[in-house]
């Protein structure tokens, strides 16, 4: 497992605006780790705690392509009836 901390020096901010930031590093953090193959989208989703349409979102936002060049054609079925199971 991989912990991630930082310190950014700065004047006191609300607990919103803190919590707020914190949420969009770890998305940040999370796409950038998809991007580069080193978590699936489903484990994307976990990790943020949202569903895979929104990982998929997320994805077009950050300019990740959904389309996987790794994946066989299985595999990519596979995915397609996995989210087609939850919804």
């Amino acid at each position: 497992m991989t912990k991630v901390e930082f310190t950014i020096p700065i004047h006191a901010v609300t607990d919103t605006i803190r919590q707020e930031a914190e949420i969009k590093a770890k998305e940040a953090y999370v796409m950038t780790l998809l991007k580069h193959g080193e978590i699936s989208s489903g484990k994307a989703g976990q990790l943020l705690g949202i569903s895979r349409l929104d990982v998929i979102e997320l994805m077009s936002q950050y300019e990740i392509s959904i389309f996987d060049d790794s994946m066989s054609l299985e595999e990519f079925q596979a995915e397609v009836n996995q989210a087609k199971m939850k919804y």
